[in-house]
C-alpha cells in the first residue's frame, strides 16, 4: 500500500430516499424501484491504515449494534476487493468504523460503510480500477452500494443499480429523526400489498427548495404505509418534524429514519435542537445534503 494512503479517513454518507416508488418485481424476487436519493454530510466515518495483520474495530454511539464477524458489509467489501485484485497486491489493513448512524434505519448505513471501504482500499490496492469496476463489486455486496459509491443526487432504477445523476441539484437543509426502532427491510417488502405502482414523475426543470417540495408532494415512499403499520413510532417522528416546521416530511427507505426538508441550514439546526430537547433518546441530526457538484 502506498504509505501516503495509509491512515486516511473516508466519509460514509447517509442515503436519503426523498421519494421511492416500487414499480415491479423480478422473477428472482428482487423488487424494482424508482427513487430520487441524496446523500448527507452527516454519516459514519471509516479510517483505513497499514497494519501487520487485518484488523477491524467499531466505535461510536451505535457500535454495540454492529456485528464484528464476516457478516459485516465492511469486511465483505474488503474481502471482495482483495479477491478481485489478488492477495499479492493487497497487504493487511486496519479498518476502524465510527458508527454514527442507527443500524437498520433506512439510510443505507451499512452500504455506505462498504462503499467508503471500497473507495479507500481501491485507491491503495487498485489505483487503476475505474468507477464501473468498483460499482460492479459494490453490486455484488448489495443493491444500495453502487449508489452509495456515487454519493451525489441521483435517480436509481431497476433494483437500485441503474443510476442517473441529477445535475444542478443544490445542497438541502435536512433534519434526520429516528425513534430508535429498527425496521427489517425484508419484512417491509414482504408486507407490500401492491408492487406495480407508477414510476416517478419527471423532475422539475429547475430544482430549488420550493420546486422540490412541490414535486415531492406528488410522489410517495411506497414502503412508508407498511413500515408505519409495523412500527407506529415512525408516525411520531414524522409528527415531531412537522411540529418543528419542516417544509416536507417523509420516511427514508424502509425506515425508521424520517427526514424533514428545511429552507436553510440554520432553520434545520434550530428544529433539530427542539426535537432533541423533547426526545433526548432519539437519533436526531441536522445536516446538509451533498450537491451535484464535486465537493
Amino acid at each position: 500500500m502506498d504509505t501516503e494512503i495509509g491512515s486516511r479517513t473516508w466519509h460514509a454518507h447517509a442515503k436519503i430516499n426523498l421519494a421511492l416508488h416500487v414499480t415491479g418485481r423480478r422473477a428472482d424476487g428482487y423488487h424494482l424501484i424508482e427513487s430520487l436519493a441524496v446523500f448527507t454530510r452527516f454519516g459514519d466515518r471509516v479510517e483505513i491504515a497499514l497494519a501487520d495483520s487485518d484488523d477491524f474495530a467499531v466505535s461510536g454511539r451505535y457500535a454495540p449494534a454492529v456485528p464484528l464477524d464476516a457478516s459485516n458489509l465492511v469486511l465483505k467489501a474488503r474481502d471482495a476487493l482483495r479477491r478481485e485484485v489478488g492477495s499479492g497486491r493487497t497487504p493487511p489493513v486496519s479498518i476502524k468504523l465510527e458508527k454514527n448512524l442507527p443500524v437498520a434505519s433506512g439510510v443505507g448505513g451499512g452500504s455506505s460503510d462498504a462503499a467508503a471501504v471500497l473507495r479507500g482500499l481501491a485507491q491503495a490496492w487498485a489505483p487503476d480500477m475505474d468507477d464501473a469496476g468498483l460499482a460492479r463489486i459494490g453490486l455484488s455486496l448489495g443493491a444500495d452500494v453502487p449508489m452509495c459509491l456515487a454519493a451525489k443526487p441521483l435517480v436509481a432504477r431497476g433494483i437500485g443499480d441503474e443510476l442517473s445523476m441529477v445535475p444542478d441539484f443544490s445542497a438541502l437543509g435536512l433534519v434526520l429523526v429516528n425513534p430508535g426502532t429498527p425496521v427489517s427491510t425484508a419484512d417491509v417488502f414482504a408486507a407490500l400489498s401492491r408492487r406495480d405502482n407508477e414510476p416517478l414523475p419527471p423532475l422539475p426543470r429547475s430544482i430549488d427548495f420550493h420546486s422540490l417540495r412541490n414535486w415531492l408532494e406528488i410522489t410517495r415512499n411506497d414502503l412508508e404505509p407498511v413500515a408505519l403499520a409495523l412500527q407506529p413510532a415512525i408516525g411520531r417522528a414524522l409528527s415531531w418534524l412537522d411540529k418543528a416546521g419542516s417544509g416536507f416530511s417523509r420516511m427514508s427507505g424502509s425506515g425508521a429514519t424520517c427526514f424533514g426538508l428545511f429552507e436553510t441550514g440554520n432553520v434545520a439546526k434550530r428544529a433539530a435542537a427542539e426535537i432533541r430537547s423533547r426526545q433526548p433518546d432519539w437519533f436526531v441530526a441536522a445536516t446538509r445534503s451533498m450537491s451535484s457538484e464535486a465537493e
